[in-house]
């Protein structure tokens, strides 16, 4: 008889673990994937020279004259917001031959380097004239002897423009920008 009742036990045992076993369950739970797309931001700008005349790399000097020069640098459609900058070099002797006068908006970085503010980020193209009334002017003072000169020697008068743009995220200010990016 007690294999017997030990037997039943055993049954009832496994039976109540089976029973209670069965109603366990885990309790879960998940969601959704969450997915982050990185894109690559861009600053991107040209620098044209949009009048007929400029169409040629160089210019005739006639003493008291204005010659079209009308650089503008674009900042394209697009781009983040960013730091524009430009280098506005002139030859050696330049300043005996002509002058020139930046744009309005356009501020002294130091030395040649010029910048303008914050440019916000838009959906169209911005352009930014370079110089003053898209001119040079030769100076009145300039004598044929000074013209002889340049012709019957290696000696030439140039402007040259080159733009730059820096985002303008991560930085303080156009400064430090340029110092971070093509500074010394």
């Amino acid at each position: 008889m007690k294999k017997r009742t030990v037997a039943l036990l055993m049954a009832a045992v496994l039976l109540f673990g089976a029973a209670v076993g069965g109603t366990f369950a885990y309790l879960t739970a998940q969601t959704d994937s969450l997915v982050n797309t990185f894109t690559a931001g861009n600053v991107q700008i040209t620098l044209e020279e949009t009048g007929a005349v400029n169409n040629a790399k160089s210019f005739k000097m006639i003493p008291g004259e204005d010659l079209v020069k009308d650089p503008t640098l674009t900042v394209l459609a697009g781009s983040e917001d960013c730091y524009l900058f430009v280098d506005v070099t002139a030859s050696a002797d330049a300043a005996d031959y002509i002058s020139y006068a930046m744009a309005d908006g356009w501020t002294n970085l130091s030395g040649n380097i010029w910048y303008r503010p914050l440019v916000s980020a838009s959906a169209e193209d911005q352009e930014f004239a370079v110089l003053k009334g898209n001119k040079v002017t030769v100076l009145d003072d300039v004598t044929s002897t000074m013209m002889e000169a340049v012709t019957a020697s290696t000696k030439t008068v140039t402007l040259t423009v080159k733009g730059y743009a820096v985002q303008s995220e991560g930085f303080a200010s156009a400064a430090d920008a340029w110092d971070a990016t093509f500074g010394a």
